[in-house]
């Protein structure tokens, strides 16, 4: 029996060590033989993580165990999380998550089926709770995303495909009274400004649009 950590960390998130570091500690104070971490650093939102596909289909067997020190390492929606966790239930592969405690639990063998279902069963019902937590706190990020995309859309502080703009409407629009009033060009105003000609031009189709 082989003994495996997992952990990501999305691009925009936190330090990778930190998960890293908890799998390791956890297997040392347990004297699990704990073979290598996996680690990936990318979106939450895709399942397409090299090292992660590596680990599921090329290196877990049969009776061994999968550590990952959050559940929502696993992926950051309910149904995505539930279908992990029983392609590894239906291959034999025990998963234990560092953040739900009572899936590290170690029944004795002499442990009657009762016991064990119950274990099972617990274990099942608390996932299925922080799987949600896990789903509806990627939502409510998203939606705060949105929210904040549109608060500077509508300040002028945005591009419409959602890319941070060079400058602000307003702010284009009081230098481009100097070419307005005759005082500059528009290549001139461009290389004040530093920006490329399609930049400029859209923000004068912007401008002109404002001010029919």
């Amino acid at each position: 029996m082989m003994f495996y950590g997992y952990h990501r960390v999305s691009t925009k998130e936190q330090n990778l060590d930190r998960g890293v570091d908890g799998i390791k500690l956890f297997c040392e104070k347990h004297n699990y033989p704990l073979q290598k971490v996996f680690v990936d650093k990318i979106s939450g939102k895709t399942f397409d993580r090299p090292r992660y596909t590596v680990l599921k289909e090329d290196v877990l067997r049969e009776g061994d165990t999968l550590v990952i020190y959050e559940l929502d390492r696993l992926a950051r929606n309910k149904k995505a999380i539930c279908d992990e966790l029983r392609y590894y239930e239906e291959h034999g592969i025990r998963v234990m998550i560092l953040d739900i405690p009572t899936t590290t639990i170690e029944l004795p063998e002499e442990a009657d089926k009762m016991n064990k279902l119950i274990t099972e069963t617990i274990n099942k019902v608390i996932i299925e709770i922080y799987a949600m937590q896990a789903e509806t706190e990627m939502q409510r990020r998203e939606k705060r995303q949105r929210e904040g995309i549109e608060e500077k859309r509508l300040h002028g502080n945005w591009e419409e495909y959602g890319r941070k703009r060079v400058m602000s409407a307003k702010d284009f629009a009081k230098h481009y009274q100097k070419v307005i009033n005759g005082e500059l060009g528009s290549l001139e105003l461009m290389r004040e400004l530093k920006m490329k000609k399609a930049t400029y031009y859209r923000y004068v189709n912007e401008y002109k649009a404002n001010h029919q």
